[in-house]
């Protein structure tokens, strides 16, 4: 019984696995922003509406569209300041 290794299979598996490895990270993390994204998205939507609830009386009104609900997702309490702000400028 000749128990000779081919060396040549042994790389193509190791190389087959490594690519197979990449391909996966590579679909996975995209995957993964998309949805942070969104989901900071949908946050940043929901403070926008509790602070146009709440700003009423004061006059504070942002209006709430996808650009605005990504750049409080993305910045939180400090996106809302600019956003009033931008408001009050332009």
């Amino acid at each position: 019984m000749n128990l000779s290794i081919e060396y040549n299979i042994i790389i193509a598996y190791v190389a087959g696995l490594f690519l197979l490895y990449i391909l996966g990270w590579l679909l996975v993390v995209p995957r993964k922003f998309l949805l942070r994204l969104i989901l900071n998205g949908i946050i940043g939507a929901l403070v926008l509406f509790f602070i146009n609830m709440a700003g009423k009386s004061f006059g504070i009104y942002v209006g709430i569209n996808p650009i605005t609900a990504l750049i409080v997702g993305f910045l939180g309490i400090p996106g809302v300041i600019l956003l009033i702000v931008l408001q009050y400028i332009v």
